[in-house]
């Protein structure tokens, strides 16, 4: 039997830590995907990692078109997604199986960052202001508005058309801009939460949930919040951690692999929203390497049933780690950047480990977006300790090589 895995555009993630992963394990893959050109293309010449996937053309969106084409293909040992877009989709679709998955309601809050902030606020574990905006409803009475505010569609995904916005003037303008690209979207105002940007990485089995570590995350000056560097947390505060792990418990989220980005306000840690798989643009990689743990392997193992694994008792060598963006600062053409690596750099007589992927090639056409978009490459680096890591990471970016012209 075959694991089935929805997905729109080929990602990293799929294709050098899922694909890779259930290969590994024996698991055959199809593909369902309304961009099957691509993943081919993506995947070709890799069979020695990647086993032969099979990819299929699916409108995965609309879960009856995924239903029919697993009706025509037979009935999968697994279904996942590590898209934002497909998560609720692969809920019901795993559901209508009978087969292990997500709570398609707790999926669909996490999916509407709305829904996700009423269903707190209902248990009395949010006061952040919130107003919806529908396509075509007018703007709320201007005194309802606690300046600053957030302005973000209520469905997005990395960092786009998010915009902070300081008076009404302001507003008017952006949310004019934002339904240019988005007329039938809901956009949402929310009030603008202060305070240290983190993440809590958890697996769940449905039954217990298991903290994997946090990320704490630097973002640009407002207006924009792009996210550019992660350093690694292996031990957040216990009662931080409770609070959103009780907030999880109420939006639902227990099943599988769960990305929380949370502001730690002076009220008490403020869910900024929760995507219901693995954090993406690399960390997920610097992760499985900081805790020295098969994490695309143990995916997979939920999917079918298995019970949450322990963790391993053993001290990690890699427990520190940052994952640094280097992002575009201009519009143009990209002329030079690294190429992909991985190599261990000596600081001080210790070992450390720096990768380095690129996120966009050389050739291609770029431009400024104020959003997660705008990432050349991320440099990864782990080691033994923090001083390390930050040394090794600066004196690669200084000695770094990315040309825009």
């Amino acid at each position: 039997m075959a694991v089935v895995l929805l997905a729109r555009n080929p990602t990293d993630t799929v294709t050098h830590g899922l694909l890779p992963a259930a290969h590994d394990l024996g698991f055959a893959v199809r593909i369902l995907t309304d961009e099957p050109d691509a993943h081919r293309r993506a995947y070709a010449g890799r069979h020695d990692r990647l086993g032969r996937p099979e990819v299929v053309g699916c409108a995965v969106q609309d879960v009856r078109a995924v239903l029919a084409t697993i009706e025509a293909t037979g009935t999968p040992l697994a279904v996942i997604s590590n898209s934002d877009h497909l998560q609720v989709q692969t809920a019901l679709v795993a559901h209508y199986l009978d087969l292990p998955g997500k709570d398609w309601r707790s999926a669909q809050r996490a999916r509407d960052k709305g829904l996700m902030r009423a269903s707190l606020r209902s248990a009395g574990l949010d006061d952040t202001y919130c107003q919806r905006l529908v396509p075509g409803s007018a703007l709320p009475d201007e005194a309802e508005i606690p300046y600053p505010v957030v302005l973000k569609p209520a469905e997005g995904v990395a960092s786009e058309d998010v915009v902070m916005v300081r008076d009404r003037e302001e507003l008017v303008q952006r949310v004019a801009d934002v339904r240019s690209r988005r007329r039938e979207s809901d956009l949402l105002l929310e009030g603008l939460l202060e305070g240290p940007l983190q993440t809590l990485e958890t697996f769940g089995d449905g039954t217990r949930l298991r903290v994997l570590g946090s990320w704490q995350t630097r973002v640009s000056p407002p207006p924009y919040f792009i996210e550019e560097r992660l350093t690694w947390d292996p031990q957040p505060d216990p009662a931080v951690t409770a609070n959103v792990l009780k907030q999880l418990q109420v939006l639902g989220a227990g099943f599988g692999a769960c990305h929380t980005e949370f502001v730690l306000t002076a009220a008490g840690p403020r869910i900024v929203e929760v995507n219901d798989r693995l954090i993406g643009d690399h960390c997920d990689f610097a992760m499985a390497r900081l805790l020295e743990e098969t994490l695309f392997h143990d995916l997979f193992r939920l999917l079918i049933g298995e019970p949450l694994k322990e963790p391993d008792s053993g001290r990690s060598t890699h427990r520190a780690g940052v994952v640094h963006w280097v992002l575009v600062d201009r519009g143009g053409v990209l002329h030079r950047a690294p190429d992909e690596f991985s190599e261990v750099r000596e600081w001080q007589g210790r070992s450390y480990r720096l990768n380095y992927r690129p996120m966009k090639p050389v050739g291609a056409q770029v431009q400024v977006t104020g959003t997660n978009r705008d990432y050349l490459g991320s440099v990864t680096v782990t080691g033994p300790d923090p001083a390390g890591v930050e040394a090794v990471t600066s004196e690669f970016l200084a000695g770094g090589d990315w040309v825009i012209g």
